[in-house]
C-alpha cells in the first residue's frame, strides 16, 4: 500500500502510463502498440508537467516578491511541513480509501467519471483532513470521514461541470478533475447570461501586422513580461541583487511562452494516447466512464481565452485583495492569487467563453474572482492551526471550498 501510495498514485507519468497500458492490454492490442501507447502517454504527462513547472516558476517568483513587499512570511513549497509530518499518514490512508469509494461510485451510480489528476488525488484529502483536524476529529473517524468526502469530490466535481466542458471543447470524451470547478461554474453561469457565443475569443480580429498575437506562446509571454515589469516596479524583490528588471521580465516572458508551447505539446501527446486506452478500461470495468484530467488539457482548445481570463482575474482580484487587506475583512492578510488566476481562472475563462464568447470570458472570470478572494480569505482564517500558509498561496478554489466544508461538517460530527 505504501509503495502504491508514494510511487504510483503520486507519480502522474507512471500512473497514466500504467492506465494506458492496462487499457491497451484489455483491448488485446499487439505488444508493439501496448509499449508505444503506454510509454507515449507517460512521455506526454512528463512534457505537460515540465511545461506546467515552467509556468509555475514564473508565477511563483511574482508571488514571492509580492509577499516580501507586503511583509508576509508564508510556507515555501506545496505543503505545511508541520501538518504533513503529523497527519501525512492520515492523508495517505484517506486517499487510498477515497479511491476505492470513488471507483464504487463510478461502477454502481450514474456518476461515471474516473479522477486521473495525480497530484490532486493527494491535495484534495490533504485539505479535507486539515478541515477535519480544525473541526476536532482525530484517529480512525478523521480518516473515514475525510475519505468519504474526498471520494465525493473526485466523483461529483468533474461530473457537475461536464456540460460546460463539453460545450467549450466540443469533445465529450473527457472531463476536468481540477480545483477550478467552483470558479468555472460561476463563470459559466454568469457568461451564459451576459455574453454572446457568436463572438469567440479565438476569432478576434487582429490587424495583419499584429497577427503574432494569435500565437498563445507569444501573447502569453508578452502579457507575463508586462506583469513582471509592473510587479518589479512595485515589489523590487522580484529582481535579484545586481540584476536588471527589463532582463528579468524578458526572461520571465520567454520562459512563460516556452512553457505554454511545451504544455500544449504534452497535452496533445497525452490525449491522443490515454483516451483510446482508457475506453478499453471503462468498457470492461466501469462502462460509460469518462476520464477526468488536469485543467491544462483545456488550454489547447481556447488558448486566447486563457490569457484573457488571466488578465481579467488578475486585475479584478488584485483590486479586491487591496480592499480586503485595507479593511481587514478576513482578519488575515491575503496576497494576490497569481497561480489561481492563471490555472483555475484560465479554466473558468474557457468555460465562460464556451457560454458567452469574449464577453463571457471576461465578465465570467471577473465575477469568479470575487468568489476566489472570498474563498481564500475565509478558508485561511478557518485553517489557522493547520494549513493557513499553504491555502494563502494555492487556495481560492475548490481546495478552499472543501477545506471550509470539511471543517463545518466535522465540527458537527465532533460535537456529538
Amino acid at each position: 500500500m505504501d509503495f502504491v501510495l508514494n510511487n504510483v498514485l503520486q507519480d502522474p507519468p507512471v500512473l497514466l502510463g500504467l492506465i494506458a497500458m492496462i487499457g491497451l492490454i484489455v483491448q488485446r492490442k499487439p505488444i508493439s502498440e501496448i509499449v508505444k501507447g503506454s510509454v507515449t502517454a507517460a512521455f506526454g504527462m512528463v512534457i505537460l508537467t515540465e511545461g506546467v513547472n515552467m509556468l509555475t516558476g514564473v508565477v511563483s517568483a511574482i508571488n514571492t516578491s509580492v509577499q516580501a513587499k507586503m511583509g508576509i512570511s508564508v510556507a515555501k513549497g506545496l505543503s505545511d511541513a508541520t501538518f504533513t509530518a503529523d497527519y501525512g499518514g492520515a492523508v495517505g490512508m484517506a486517499m487510498f480509501l477515497a479511491l476505492i469509494i470513488h471507483l464504487i461510485i463510478a461502477r454502481f451510480t450514474p456518476v461515471k467519471t474516473i479522477f486521473l489528476t495525480g497530484h490532486m488525488l493527494w491535495w484534495v484529502p490533504f485539505v479535507i483532513v486539515a478541515g477535519g483536524v480544525e473541526g476536532g476529529l482525530r484517529g480512525p473517524i478523521l480518516i473515514i470521514v475525510s475519505a468519504i468526502m474526498s471520494a465525493l469530490y473526485f466523483s461529483v466535481a468533474p461530473w457537475i461541470l461536464r456540460k460546460y466542458i463539453w460545450a467549450a471543447t466540443g469533445d465529450d470524451s473527457f472531463l476536468i478533475g481540477h480545483p477550478t470547478t467552483i470558479l468555472s461554474l460561476i463563470s459559466g453561469f454568469v457568461a451564459k447570461r451576459v455574453g454572446n457565443k457568436e463572438h469567440s475569443t479565438e476569432n478576434i480580429n487582429v490587424p495583419q501586422g499584429l497577427s503574432f498575437f494569435r500565437e498563445i506562446s507569444i501573447s502569453g509571454g508578452l502579457v507575463m513580461f508586462l506583469v513582471d515589469i509592473v510587479v518589479g516596479l512595485i515589489a523590487p524583490a522580484l529582481v535579484p541583487k545586481g540584476g536588471n528588471l527589463f532582463m528579468v521580465a524578458l526572461n520571465a516572458g520567454l520562459t512563460f511562452g516556452g512553457g505554454l508551447l511545451i504544455l500544449l505539446y504534452g497535452v496533445r501527446l497525452l490525449v491522443n494516447q490515454i483516451i483510446p486506452a482508457f475506453q478499453g478500461i471503462s468498457e470492461k470495468l466501469v462502462p460509460g466512464a469518462k476520464p477526468a484530467f488536469d485543467v491544462p488539457i483545456l488550454f489547447n482548445y481556447k488558448p486566447n481565452a486563457v490569457i484573457i481570463g488571466f488578465i481579467s482575474a488578475f486585475i479584478t482580484s488584485t483590486i479586491l485583495v487591496l480592499i480586503a487587506n485595507t479593511t481587514n475583512l478576513f482578519g488575515v492578510l491575503v496576497v494576490p492569487m497569481v497561480i489561481t488566476c492563471f490555472f483555475e481562472c484560465g479554466g473558468a475563462a474557457i468555460v465562460g467563453e464556451g457560454q458567452g464568447g469574449v464577453r463571457g470570458a471576461v465578465i465570467g472570470t471577473a465575477v469568479a474572482s470575487f468568489a476566489m478572494i472570498a474563498l481564500v480569505g475565509v478558508s485561511a482564517a478557518m485553517m489557522g492551526d493547520t494549513i493557513k500558509n499553504w491555502i494563502l498561496i494555492f487556495g481560492g478554489n475548490d481546495l478552499s471550498l472543501w477545506a471550509i466544508i470539511s471543517k463545518l461538517v466535522t465540527s458537527i460530527i465532533g460535537g456529538f
